[in-house]
């Protein structure tokens, strides 16, 4: 009986791997993640209707964070240089959320959301984006300073922590660009995928 029991968690497991949705095959454009994947473009709307936030913004985010791996974690951290010591921070899933202000976004929006769930992921940074927003007064629409305060929680950004740290500055930047690049693109595809969601 145990035996079978063992042999029925292997196979779910091998299951639910099988059903892990793939990173887009082009994530330069929105426009194809889109195509790719017309549930995405759906649950972007859910987050613009609900928080304001422009999709492309949203995306950018995601794409910098995880590169649109659903199962995304940092590196590992390694005593004394060789032995594997846990990872450097619980950033876990599409948007990287860290423990706490997960657990925050969960008693706030959603009990049952997951971070390993497109959607759930793209509502979190909407979220969270919307209270930058309302805390500290970054317009939905800068990229770069809302991004800042995402990497450095918004009492980082209060402290300017980013001032003395130029890589997280420019990785600020390649976000802004991603942004407004994936915003070129949307325009040009919107309609299309508008006319797409009748099909549903």
């Amino acid at each position: 009986m145990e035996r079978l029991i063992s042999l029925s968690i292997v196979v779910a497991s091998i299951f639910l791997a099988g059903c892990a949705t793939p990173p887009p095959k082009n994530q330069n454009n929105i426009c194809d993640i889109f195509r790719q994947y017309p549930d995405w473009y759906e649950d972007a709307l859910d987050m613009n209707d609900e928080f304001g936030v422009p999709i492309q913004i949203s995306m950018a985010f995601m794409k910098q964070e995880s590169s649109f791996i659903g199962d995304a974690k940092p590196p590992r951290y390694y005593f004394l240089g060789f032995i594997p010591w846990g990872r450097v921070s619980s950033a876990y899933g599409y948007a990287q959320a860290q423990d706490p202000v997960w657990s925050e976004y969960q008693d706030e929006v959603s009990s049952w959301s997951s971070r390993d769930n497109f959607g759930d992921a793209i509502m979190f940074i909407g979220w969270y984006m919307d209270g930058s927003q309302k805390t500290l007064g970054i317009s939905k629409w800068d990229a770069y300073s809302q991004y800042l305060a995402y990497h450095e929680g918004r009492g980082g950004f209060k402290r300017k922590t980013y001032a003395h740290n130029p890589a997280l500055i420019k990785v600020a930047r390649r976000v802004e660009q991603t942004a407004k690049n994936y915003g070129w693109q949307l325009k040009k595809c919107q309609a299309e995928l508008e006319d797409n969601r009748s099909w549903f």
